[in-house]
C-alpha cells in the first residue's frame, strides 16, 4: 500500500501556512473592537438623541418585565 497520511493525526499550525494568533494578540484585537463598537454607539447616540432616548425606554420596559 502507499504510504498515505494519516486522516486521524491533527497537522502542526505552522504547516497550514496560517499563522496562529496568540491570546495576547486575539485580547488586544477584542479590546480595539470592543472600544470601537462603544464609540460608535456613544456617536449614534449623540446623532440622533431621539432614537436613543427610545431605545433606551424600551431597554428598560424589557428589563422591567424580565422575571429571573
Amino acid at each position: 500500500m502507499p504510504d498515505l497520511p494519516k486522516r486521524d493525526a491533527p497537522e502542526p499550525p505552522e504547516s497550514s501556512g496560517v499563522p496562529r494568533e496568540t491570546d495576547a494578540e486575539r485580547r488586544r484585537r477584542r479590546d480595539r473592537f470592543l472600544r470601537e463598537l462603544t464609540e460608535a454607539r456613544e456617536l449614534r447616540d449623540r446623532v440622533q438623541p431621539r432614537r436613543a432616548r427610545s431605545a433606551r425606554l424600551r431597554h428598560a420596559l424589557r428589563m422591567r418585565t424580565f422575571r429571573w
